[in-house]
């Protein structure tokens, strides 16, 4: 019988976890809050699927497109062997959904939060089952990049990470394991804090962003430098993340510096509004 998972967000990222779940064979259902969420998700899947098809990557997408099933139900969640919650990065926001998740998902599934920067253990506070919830830290495009951060909470079972490990390897991802629940987890706390210090170097005139963003390239060998990263990882994601971090550490280093926070204030969020730090 084919693994189950429920996917809880359409948006990019929860589309892109749903796609490449279907892509290893298991039954996915994408839930979201109202049917044009979860339409907007599986046409992103879709144009996905059909660039990989063209390329050869893929045969024919409609076998994959046939195993999600996009739903506005939260129950939808009961039968799944691992749920992956995906929705905004606001801690308030993922309590409420583990709170419903912990309602409706069967005893022994595996409950996973995307979350970059929100200390699991504060997720899995949520619950009566703290030790079935882990971070499953993926990272956009989902079908593109291979990394899966895995973050262990406070009373995150063995069993649990062991399992969510088969997952991510299950649909190609390549796992670290984070075996303490700080803020930011590692790959966001050093993404933020180079992101700080850019933006102030940016921000100060000292640099242009195109040219910051070559001295790490070329410099540091990075394949994408912090802005550009920035404004595809969005804006608005990046200054969660340092709020979060600094909220939840008080490390200067990770205050966000005024010219992230306009930039949000002014739908500057990178490339899926047009504008960032650079034009798209």
């Amino acid at each position: 019988m084919a693994k189950r998972l429920s996917v809880i967000g359409a948006g990019l990222m929860g589309a892109g976890i749903a796609q490449v779940a279907a892509q290893a064979g298991w039954e996915v259902t994408l839930r979201d809050l109202d049917d044009t969420a979860t339409a907007r998700g599986m046409e992103s899947i879709r144009k996905s699927l059909e660039k990989f098809a063209a390329k050869g990557a893929i045969d024919d997408p409609a076998p994959i497109l046939a195993r999600i099933t996009p739903t506005t139900e939260i129950e939808a969640a009961a039968e799944a062997d691992v749920v992956i919650e995906a929705v905004f990065e606001k801690l308030e926001v993922k309590q409420e959904v583990f709170r419903q998740l912990d309602r409706v998902c069967k005893p022994e599934a595996v409950l996973g939060t995307n979350t970059s920067a929100i200390p699991i253990t504060q997720i899995a506070a949520a619950t009566q089952r703290p030790e079935q919830v882990v971070g499953t830290h993926f990272f956009s495009p989902v079908p593109m990049m291979k990394l899966c951060e895995l973050v262990r909470g406070h009373r995150t079972s063995d069993q649990t990470l062991s399992a969510a490990k088969e997952f991510a390897e299950a649909i190609g991802k390549t796992c670290i394991v984070v075996n303490r629940d700080i803020a930011g987890f590692v790959t966001t706390r050093l993404i933020a804090a180079l992101v700080v210090e850019a933006v102030k170097l940016v921000e100060s005139g000292v640099v242009s962003p195109q040219d910051l963003d070559t001295a790490c390239k070329l410099g540091f060998g990075h394949a994408m430098g912090p802005l550009a990263t920035t404004d595809l990882t969005g804006v608005d994601i990046l200054l969660h993340a340092t709020k979060n971090i600094y909220t939840d550490t008080g490390d200067t280093k990770f205050f966000p510096p005024e010219l992230l926070q306009r930039m949000v204030t002014a739908g500057e969020l990178g490339r899926k509004s047009g504008k960032g730090f650079y034009s798209y």
